[in-house]
């Protein structure tokens, strides 16, 4: 692998950092000109538990090839695979966590090309990648911009699991002395 790991006290649980990965500022000082095309960096690890699968499923994705393990050992995967929600619930996580700039994060009007070529299942380890593919100021709202990032979700064994594109809309960085 590329990337050394470190240990991190994220309040996502079980994570652990892919070192000299992170912005050259902490996300609560993030502004939209720090997202510069053509930027990748990944971030991880999560393990996927059996408890969390079936518990997601549970409650909102009751399909038996993520709750029962019995029924779903029968099924075309070969046995239980989480809920492609509970992957970009992950994903999610993981995306606010490293990559959204805090207080400048002004929401999102969608996701374009989500999939889930692999399945998930209990005990994978995944990671994020997100590459910034364009980032422009707004036409009509010039205290901002639009930011369009692609976003995998990897395995352990280097299979995407996830893929999607995002469009992000954040604060533009406020002219020094203007505090605005």
């Amino acid at each position: 692998m590329l990337w050394s790991m470190a240990t991190s006290a994220s309040p996502c649980a079980g994570v652990r950092l892919l070192a000299g990965n992170e912005f050259p500022v902490p996300a609560s000082e993030r502004y939209f000109e720090d997202y510069a095309p053509g930027l990748a960096r990944e971030y991880g690890y999560v393990t996927v538990t059996e408890a969390e699968v079936r518990a997601f499923a549970e409650r909102f994705d009751p399909q038996p090839m993520h709750t029962d393990p019995a029924f779903a050992a029968t099924g075309p995967f070969g046995g239980l695979i989480a809920s492609g929600w509970h992957t970009a619930g992950i994903f999610m996580r993981l995306f606010v966590d490293h990559y959204l700039p805090g207080a400048a994060s002004l929401g999102s009007p969608g996701l374009d090309e989500l999939r889930w070529p692999a399945p998930v299942r209990p005990g994978d380890t995944l990671r994020m990648r997100v590459t910034t593919l364009e980032a422009r100021p707004s036409r009509s709202k010039p205290d901002r911009g639009l930011v369009r990032t692609r976003g995998e979700l990897i395995n352990q064994e280097e299979q995407d699991v996830l893929s999607l594109v995002a469009m992000n809309i954040f604060r533009r960085r406020p002219a020094p002395g203007t505090g605005h």
